[in-house]
């Protein structure tokens, strides 16, 4: 491997690390002790080069029961199919359930970002230090933060909010608006990169996202942007990005799934991707369906029936089925996926699940049950929120979460800064408008 790229041992030895876990999740015959070991002895660069390649060609791992394809027409063929398109509301409703779906997902970051890394436990505890645990009004007290992260937290906590602040969870949908407005349903996975090129900053990226922008200006083109030196590509970071197609595609989850892959193909594989597919498909269907158990079982049909992604939505719909309780079902996910990283999509994906299924359309207690789980708290409060505030719409969503944000939305995207959370769902609705197609060209077919 001649790599451009000049990494020190210390990074080399994290990347080894880290595809090492990644290339046994995927179902490669990998010894994650022994290339620990191995790297942390290696005393040069080009060992530890050497050692990496030698992970790159591990062989199948006997008896891994997952079928996990990224090219589309695989993951059309293990997609157990039916997604149907359902009636849509009529315009006065579709646009409030739009106008639903962006405050809800700015409200529902705004709530996880202050506790963004915590753990359930951390959580609780600095919760019930404060008396509010569980949480049962909009946002974190001032009094569950302490030392440092009282600074960090200043315009993120109960009676300071005025805004939604800058977040990647709502920097993705703005690009991705900007995106669909200059090229509709004709863009491609390089489109989605030069926009962020031209856009976004280098530093305001991280995981999977970082290495497939560096990809990039280093040349390559997707594919290979996504799996070069890229041990994240199975990480949440597509699945933040997936609201936008379903905002543009209500009622129509098949096309807002594939205008997902598009996107999410750019920076990851496998279920990095279906992370995107699914919830762009749940977005879609929150426009027609009201019950968030039909929208998760529905969404199950945009991804391979035989990916881990798959497995873990039908564990947290069984668990919801048998009548456990949020709690029980919690403990089980973080116990059940618990060698993922804290940002993989597969155990942030069945958090998100549990907080739809038992926030039982509930706006305030889906939020808060997407953030009290931990993780990756303030992409699955946006996600979580997202869906629900569609489901509801912005009418029916409670004033006491969506008046701190005055209608206002700081974005690291260039060219924008502060804009109005109204606006962007205007723009959301006439750039629908604009690419509409009607008749042959209507169907989803020239999507694939």
């Amino acid at each position: 491997m001649q790599c451009p790229l000049r990494l020190t041992p210390d990074e080399l030895r994290y990347l080894v690390r880290a595809e090492a876990s990644e290339r046994y999740e995927e179902g490669y015959d990998v010894d994650l002790e022994s290339y620990a070991e191995r790297a942390a002895r290696a005393e040069s660069v080009d060992e530890l080069w050497s050692i990496y390649r030698e992970l790159l060609n591990a062989p199948p791992r006997g008896g891994y029961p997952y079928v996990e394809p990224t090219s589309l027409n695989e993951i059309l063929k293990e997609r157990p199919g039916g997604l149907r398109r359902l009636d849509v509301p009529g315009d006065r409703e579709l646009a409030d359930k739009v106008l639903g779906g962006w405050l809800g997902r700015a409200a529902g970051c705004m709530l996880g970002k202050p506790v963004e890394g915590w753990t359930r436990e951390r959580i609780r505890r600095s919760l019930e230090r404060a008396g509010e645990y569980p949480l049962r009004r909009p946002y974190f007290p001032r009094s569950a933060f302490a030392g440092e992260d009282l600074r960090r937290v200043a315009g993120l906590v109960r009676g300071e909010v005025r805004r939604a602040e800058r977040d990647d969870d709502l920097d993705y949908t703005v690009l991705n608006l900007l995106l669909y407005e200059e090229k509709g349903e004709g863009f491609t996975a390089l489109d989605v990169g030069r926009k962020w090129l031209e856009l976004l900053p280098y530093e305001l990226t991280y995981t999977a996202e970082r290495a497939a922008y560096r990809n990039l200006v280093l040349g390559l083109r997707p594919p290979e942007t996504a799996t070069y030196l890229n041990p994240y590509r199975e990480w949440i970071g597509a699945q933040i990005r997936a609201d936008l197609w379903g905002y543009v595609s209500p009622g129509d989850p098949e096309k807002a799934s594939l205008l997902a892959y598009r996107d999410a193909s750019l920076s990851h594989t496998k279920n990095g991707v279906y992370g995107e597919m699914y919830f762009a498909a749940a977005v879609s269907l929150a426009f027609s369906l009201d019950e968030p158990e039909d929208i998760v079982r529905e969404a199950l049909k945009a991804i391979p029936a035989r990916s881990r992604l798959a497995e873990a939505v039908r564990f947290v719909l069984s668990s919801y089925s048998r009548g456990a309780t949020w709690e029980e079902t919690v403990t089980e996910i973080l116990n059940r996926y618990s060698a993922y990283h804290p940002v993989h999509t597969i155990n942030n994906a069945a958090l998100v699940v549990a907080a739809l299924l038992w926030g039982e359309g509930d706006f305030a207690k889906t939020v808060t049950y997407a953030v009290l789980s931990g993780l990756d708290t303030d992409c699955n409060g946006a996600t979580a929120g997202s869906i629900a505030g569609v489901v509801v719409g912005a009418s029916g969503l409670p004033a006491e979460w969506t008046r701190p944000l005055n209608d206002t939305l700081l974005t690291a995207v260039s060219g924008m800064g502060t804009v109005s959370i109204s606006e962007l769902a205007r723009r959301t609705l006439k750039a629908r408008k604009k690419w509409a197609v009607e008749g042959a060209r209507g169907s989803t077919g020239h999507l694939i």
